[in-house]
Order: C-alpha cells, then structure tokens, then sequence
C-alpha cells in the first residue's frame, strides 16, 4: 500500500490545541492554535474563544472533513420526474 491511499483510509483527527499568540494588530486574548491532522498531512488554524469553545469548533470540522472524505451519507437517488408537456 502506498502512503498516499492508507492515509486516505485514516480519519482526520484533532493533534493538539494549544494558547497562542493573538494576530497581528490582534488585541484581545484568549487565542488557541489547533492542528488537524490526515495521515502525514497537518493543517492548523488559530480561533479566539476558551479552550472548551475552540476545541469543540476543531472537532467540528474534523467531523465535516470527515464525512465529506467518506461521501454523502444519507442521500435519497432523486430521480427527476418527466416535465408534462403543455400547450397554450
């Protein structure tokens, strides 16, 4: 198996969340930085809020990473009706 294709089988999945530095020009406090992990990638980002608010933002969008990686589930096969052909 090549990296590439088992780490599109592994989940994403929350590595830390950790204080951090407000932004430039930034003045008020209580800024974490999370990173995200998929197999070897990371991403990372920087939220303002407790811990507690910007961890569960980070799972939140681990949960959509991850249910957009797997597809759309739950879908019903819409299948369009025929348009009924009207004369005037």
């Amino acid at each position: 198996m090549t990296d590439e294709f088992s780490a599109m089988e592994q989940p994403y999945e929350i590595v830390s969340v950790q204080r951090a530095e407000p932004p430039p020009g930034g003045k008020s406090s209580n800024w974490y930085r999370y990173v995200i992990a998929h197999g070897t990638t990371t991403n990372d980002g920087c939220r303002q809020g407790s811990l507690k608010a910007v961890t569960g933002a980070a799972e939140e969008i681990v949960a959509q990473l991850n249910d957009r990686r797997l597809g759309k589930r739950g879908r019903v096969n819409l299948v369009p009706t025929p348009k009924k052909n009207i004369h005037i």
